[in-house]
């Protein structure tokens, strides 16, 4: 069993100072067994990076709200879903299951802000009132987003145990790229205006299945593998999870040219780690 104060030194050890900006994504499982409960987890990190540091996580939204007009649902189920489903509130609303237990639990913690959009943030301590200081509603993975603010502020991305796969600020590197033929995904959400809920239109490019053809699979892992590789990044244990610390301005860096060259070429990512 770990307790908050023996996280804290491995977060620490990790790399993790005070005032850092950190993007955390993270598996409880994969910290194992923590005294007091996965809260911890999140405590201990706060702990690290103290009162002039900022957490940051991304809850999203929970099934159906981000999904009618996708194409993921037949028509009956979508007539379903624009009769029942309730207006967005991103104050309330759970956080998206697939993307872990230690995102809900923060979202709920005392002094956690989130931005009010489906595709929400979480955001904790000295720089999140600059962190939502503005949301684009389409494109909100891209230019004048969360994302791009914690990228200017140095951010680092903390993966926890986490598949590497789930690196959310991948998706702003996916917005800025400047390469044809990005797949844009469009669909409503429901908000309330007036009084009323309506259904309110709202486009990306596509972080749901993969925003341009030629991307591989598992695209996110084979970058993040191979900037980690290329930067001699093995990072280390905290609890029992596997975990490591990097740039999000060098990730950014790695991967613009790769998607640059992949847009063209699908040959171009056969050098990236398997």
């Amino acid at each position: 069993m770990f307790s908050r104060s023996q996280l804290c030194e491995g977060f620490r050890t990790l790399g993790v100072a005070p005032g850092d900006t950190v993007m955390v994504h993270a598996s409880v499982r994969a910290v194992g067994a923590v005294a007091g409960g996965p809260d911890q987890i999140h405590l201990a990190l706060k702990d690290a990076l103290t009162t002039e540091g900022t957490m940051l996580m991304y809850p999203a939204c929970p099934d159906h709200y981000d999904e009618v007009g996708r194409g993921f649902h037949d028509e009956a189920t979508e007539r379903e879903i624009i009769e029942k489903l309730p207006v967005w509130d991103a104050q309330t609303a759970r956080s998206a299951r697939d993307n872990g237990t230690l995102v809900e639990f923060f979202r709920t913690s005392p002094g956690t802000v989130v931005n009010d959009h489906p595709a929400r943030f979480a955001a904790w301590g000295k720089q999140t009132r600059h962190l939502f200081s503005s949301q684009p509603w389409s494109y909100a993975y891209g230019s004048g987003s969360a994302l791009e603010r914690f990228v200017q502020l140095d951010g680092k991305i903390l993966l926890i145990g986490s598949d590497h796969d789930q690196v959310t600020f991948l998706h702003y590197v996916e917005h800025i790229v400047d390469i044809p033929d990005k797949i844009v995904a469009k669909y409503k959400v429901p908000v309330l205006e007036n009084g009323e809920r309506v259904w309110r239109d709202q486009e990306e490019f596509d972080t749901s299945e993969r925003a341009h053809a030629n991307w591989p699979d598992r695209f996110f892992a084979r970058l993040v593998d191979s900037y980690l590789a290329q930067t001699g990044n093995r990072g280390g244990l905290v609890g029992n999870a596997e975990c490591v610390l990097f740039d999000a301005r060098g990730l950014l860096d790695f991967s613009l040219p790769i998607m640059t060259a992949l847009a063209s070429d699908p040959r171009a990512a056969d050098h990236l780690h398997p």
